[in-house]
């Protein structure tokens, strides 16, 4: 079976009730379970954490050995955080970035993701369904 994991940084453990007037009222666990309906053939290994070391932990752990590939949600750190973009550049496997609302129309500080450069693509702006764009991404790629 193929293997994409999926990591949402901090704050994206209060999707569902986290300003839902900007990322809507589902949570995050009811949604990938909607994801995994969608892609029966696929492990999607899900990961949260609000803290950088941590999910730098994660990237580094193992995601690239079995996996296709990486979808990831770094929330504010996407913005700042050159530690997680080293993280992902050392990735042997496609990072596609996912922002859930469109960040160009947001703060000024949310126009520029760090991360970009580093990762095969970024999706932002369309809602969870970003999640699901990027996995049939990985997908159709191999």
């Amino acid at each position: 079976m193929r293997t994409i994991h999926i990591i949402n940084g901090p704050n994206l453990n209060r999707l569902g009730s986290r300003e839902p007037e900007l990322y809507g009222s589902t949570a995050f666990e009811d949604y990938l379970e909607r994801l995994r309906a969608l892609f029966p053939s696929v492990d999607l290994v899900y990961y949260q954490s609000n803290h950088e070391g941590d999910l730098i932990d994660y990237l580094q752990s193992g995601v690239d050995g079995e996996a296709i590939g990486v979808v990831l949600n770094a929330g504010a750190y996407s913005h700042y955080s050159y530690a997680i973009r080293d993280a992902v550049a050392m990735v042997h496997v496609p990072v596609i970035e996912v922002h859930i609302t469109n960040i160009a129309a947001r703060d000024e500080f949310r126009h520029t993701s760090v991360l970009t450069p580093v990762c095969e693509g970024m999706l932002s702006g369309f809602g969870l369904d970003g999640y699901r764009l990027a996995v049939a991404h990985l997908l159709a790629r191999r």
